[in-house]
């Protein structure tokens, strides 16, 4: 007692004492400079001002911070968070072409089944033909399906988040405040895309960062806390079955025969959607706070770990799994990484994108080296997702898409780089 007694008399010498040294070692390395931040701010909006309109098609458009990417057919379909989708005519890699833009606000996930595109417009679920992609209509509007803890239906309000670009000066330490704490430079909220294919199904083709995925006539969307299913069986018609809280911090989702896994903050939950209108709970791979994309095979599964602004407690690694006994994945080895994002897998070849660090490729047929089997390390691409199509090997990052030639996955070969309007530094 007589120890506190004496602290607590001494307190204000220790705050006077630690403000010295701050000030003291703050002004030996002061700096002025001006920094630009891409922000998410907070915005309250009107539920029927959103849906007055149908949305609008617009002639094709340069990428201004391009968010997910998806391939359909012939087509590549490029997110803009919450702004909309550009469609562009890949059936050259070498020379994709602009073809259109629709202005979906609030839009950040999209998927395509049998020519109908499903995209989020806020709070509602879209619709679109695109089976002439030169000649899209708006097909039908499925209300209420994304509601979420800041909806209040009684005054018919929500908050959703406004992407802006911010300039400020600081006379802060950088590290110290600079800025970095509070904004999201580079706006790297939820790059994501669709990536199943089963049954026969005509669905489109995506990376490891989705939040919609389509699978045996259902399509799957998560949000940060819960899973949302459809059944999409009657195409234009989707059908709000059901929403299955998974908890807090949920990231991704990838499907793999009759399965979902599911990448949150904390672990990778495995759920069993053998019964697609019911997927049930499997397992839970529990790992520390970090942001987590997934992908698998038959027998592994690969979960890449970061720290960033909404991971900053994290840790950079490759976790691979193995995953033959689904209620018991079991950790097999664990790579140290710079700061991973995207993955995909093509075969026994693993692509890493490393966000500012650039893109990896790796032969991970040997699970207990796939750090000894590095093949390039491409450092100047920032990438932050990653889809192995059927013509090209297509990558996203903050700069723009490029795309590589994979035929000979010891070598990369680039095809096309569509560039963005303003890129921000990461």
């Amino acid at each position: 007692m007589k120890k506190i007694n004496q602290l607590l008399a001494n307190w204000p010498a220790y705050i006077f004492s630690l403000a010295l040294l701050f000030t003291f070692s703050s002004c030996e390395d002061q700096v002025s400079s001006t920094y630009t931040y891409r922000a998410m701010v907070p915005v309250y909006m009107q539920m029927s001002d959103f849906r007055t309109n149908e949305a609008i098609i617009e002639p094709g458009k340069q990428l201004e911070n391009p968010g997910k990417i998806y391939i359909y057919g012939d087509f590549l379909l490029i997110n803009e968070p919450q702004k909309g989708i550009h469609i562009l005519d890949n059936s050259n890699p070498s020379n994709p072409i602009n073809i259109n833009f629709i202005k979906v606000p609030g839009n950040v996930d999209m998927a395509v089944n049998a020519n109908m595109l499903y995209a989020d417009n806020y709070l509602d679920l879209l619709v679109f033909d695109i089976s002439d992609p030169r000649n899209i209509q708006q097909i039908k509007r499925v209300e209420d399906v994304f509601l979420s803890m800041y909806t209040n239906q009684a005054s018919g309000t929500f908050m959703t988040m406004k992407d802006t670009v911010l300039t400020a000066e600081s006379n802060f330490m950088r590290g110290w405040w600079g800025g970095n704490v509070f904004w999201n430079r580079g706006g790297m909220l939820a790059f994501s895309s669709d990536a199943s294919r089963a049954g026969g199904e005509s669905y489109g083709q995506g990376g490891s960062m989705a939040r919609f995925t389509l699978m045996n006539a259902h399509l799957y969307a998560v949000d940060d806390y819960s899973l949302r299913v459809f059944d999409v069986s009657t195409k234009e018609e989707p059908d709000f079955l059901s929403t299955i809280n998974l908890g807090w911090g949920i990231e991704t989702i990838f499907p793999f025969q009759n399965r979902l896994f599911i990448g949150s903050n904390t672990g990778m939950h495995i759920y069993d959607a053998t019964e697609p209108a019911s997927p049930s709970k499997m397992s839970v791979y529990q790992h520390v706070t970090a942001c987590d994309p997934v992908v698998v095979n038959e027998t592994h599964a690969f979960v890449t770990l970061r720290t960033g602004v909404n991971c900053r407690f994290g840790v950079d690694e490759l976790h691979v799994l193995n995953i033959e006994n689904l209620y018991e994945p079991k950790l097999l080895k664990t790579y140290p990484m710079q700061n991973p994002h995207g993955l995909a897998l093509a075969g026994d070849y693993l692509y890493i994108a490393e966000g500012k660090h650039g893109l990896k490729s790796f032969n991970a047929a040997d699970i207990m080296n796939i750090s000894q089997n590095q093949i390039e390390h491409l450092r100047s691409l920032k990438s932050v997702d990653i889809i192995p199509g059927p013509k090209s090997l297509i990558v996203i990052g903050p700069d723009g898409v490029c795309q590589f030639d994979y035929s000979n996955p010891e070598k990369l070969v680039q095809l096309s780089c569509i560039d963005v309007k303003n890129p921000i530094v990461v």
